[in-house]
């Protein structure tokens, strides 16, 4: 089976890897001209890095990674509101890992190259359109540097290629631009001494547009040196009179010192954080409405061109190699692709819709919300049920993630390739 994945980033890698993993050979095109360590830090859940275990790739990401051991929400004076063990300390049979994104995405390439051969990855290639055809789909591609027209043709297209993907627009022409809530992010690493005991995720404040978040992603060389630090501040500036500004601009030094001036906290200075940091850059918080499908004959979508979502309850990137790889299971359990693609829309998409519309009413982040509204009292024992309760929206509580079967293909299990 020809199987042609769309966008090369996390979502479509790991896709790649979860079919060659079910017996494929898929074909990767990304439209960058160079894969490049780019971004900033993102954490995997538990179910995420059960996913990429099975994978064979758990040495690789915990050479790279760091695992929180606690999540501490906290008040704009820094205290404490709420805290929960994260991972291992929780229960998991796995841990949660915070990673730069540019690490996680160039050993992601690594795996592909190794397995699938580096030909299997096609950069600078843009999606223009497809067409379906009488034995399948038909991508038209341009190669970014010559302007050549490439024309591929498969059995299956599945879009991976981000919130502005291509092939959703297609699939859905009338839907528009992306949702924002007015809320920037503005994001940034850097090198700085340990915050509470150096494996804490904290997120400070209340509702979006006015948090605080940090935690480390890579350990200092030598003891008593510095930990590589993510940061995130969410600003609220007004609706722009023209088009929101994607550009994923530079924030300047005296920009973000005066955006970090009200932000008091005991044991961290936003302010040092922010001169530490080699760049800064903004990033509006987006996302879109739930779709009613994702899937159409012998296309359809994953990830962020399915499911983009606000960053609340770190959930995006993990949903999306979760994805990955039940899109592989069914496609090796199915012999028409029509019918796999269908059942992979069935299984996923009503969970990670709820996720999307949690995630617009804070998901588990209303804990800090509530505890900065007087008029909202927290109650003991309600930040667990916040908590849980969106846990379990996710497929993401201890026991789900424990006990659920393998998505992992037998090697008998298909005699497609």
């Amino acid at each position: 089976m020809r199987v042609s994945i769309v966008g090369g980033g996390i979502a479509g890698l790991t896709c790649a890897l979860s079919l060659h993993a079910a017996g494929f050979r898929p074909r990767v095109s990304e439209a960058a001209r160079t894969v490049e360590a780019v971004g900033v830090g993102i954490n995997l859940l538990p179910h995420a890095v059960r996913e990429l275990a099975e994978l064979g790739l758990a040495n690789e990401l915990a050479a790279i990674a760091l695992p929180p051991h606690r999540l501490s929400y906290r008040d704009r004076a820094g205290d404490p509101v709420w805290e929960e063990p994260l991972g291992i300390a929780a229960g998991y049979h796995w841990p949660q890992y915070s990673v730069h994104r540019g690490a996680l995405h160039l050993m992601l390439l690594a795996a592909v190259s190794e397995r699938l051969g580096p030909d299997s990855l096609h950069t600078g290639r843009l999606l223009e359109r497809f067409e379906r055809t009488a034995g399948g789909v038909r991508a038209h591609f341009v190669d970014r540097t010559t302007g050549t027209p490439i024309t591929e043709n498969a059995d299956v297209l599945i879009g991976s290629d981000g919130i502005d993907s291509e092939v959703r627009a297609q699939l859905y022409p009338d839907e528009g631009p992306s949702h924002w809530n007015g809320v920037h992010m503005w994001r940034g690493v850097a090198r700085y001494p340990h915050v509470l005991d150096g494996r804490s995720i904290v997120v400070v404040g209340g509702t979006p547009g006015a948090k605080f978040v940090a935690y480390p992603i890579e350990d200092p060389a030598a003891e008593g040196g510095e930990a590589l630090l993510n940061w995130v501040l969410e600003v609220r500036h007004g609706r722009p009179t023209g088009p929101l500004d994607r550009s994923s601009r530079r924030i300047t030094s005296a920009e973000a010192r005066t955006g970090l001036a009200a932000w008091n906290l005991p044991w961290a200075d936003p302010k040092s954080l922010a001169e530490r940091s080699s760049a800064i850059f903004e990033y509006p918080m987006l996302d879109r409405d739930p779709l009613p499908r994702w899937s159409f004959g012998r296309v359809t979508l994953l990830g962020d061109a399915a499911h983009p979502m606000f960053p609340m309850g770190m959930n995006g990137g993990s949903q999306s190699i979760v994805d990955a790889r039940v899109l592989a299971w069914c496609l090796a359990r199915e012999h028409d692709p029509a019918t796999a693609l269908l059942r992979y829309d069935h299984m996923r998409r009503p969970t990670v819709n709820a996720v999307v519309l949690a995630n617009r009413n804070l998901g588990p982040e209303e804990v800090i919300a509530r505890a900065e509204d007087p008029s909202r009292f927290l109650p003991v024992g309600q930040a667990e049920s916040i908590t849980s309760r969106y846990k379990y929206l996710a497929q993401a509580t201890v026991v789900q993630v424990n006990t659920h079967p393998s998505w992992t293909v037998p090697a008998d299990a298909t005699g497609l390739t």
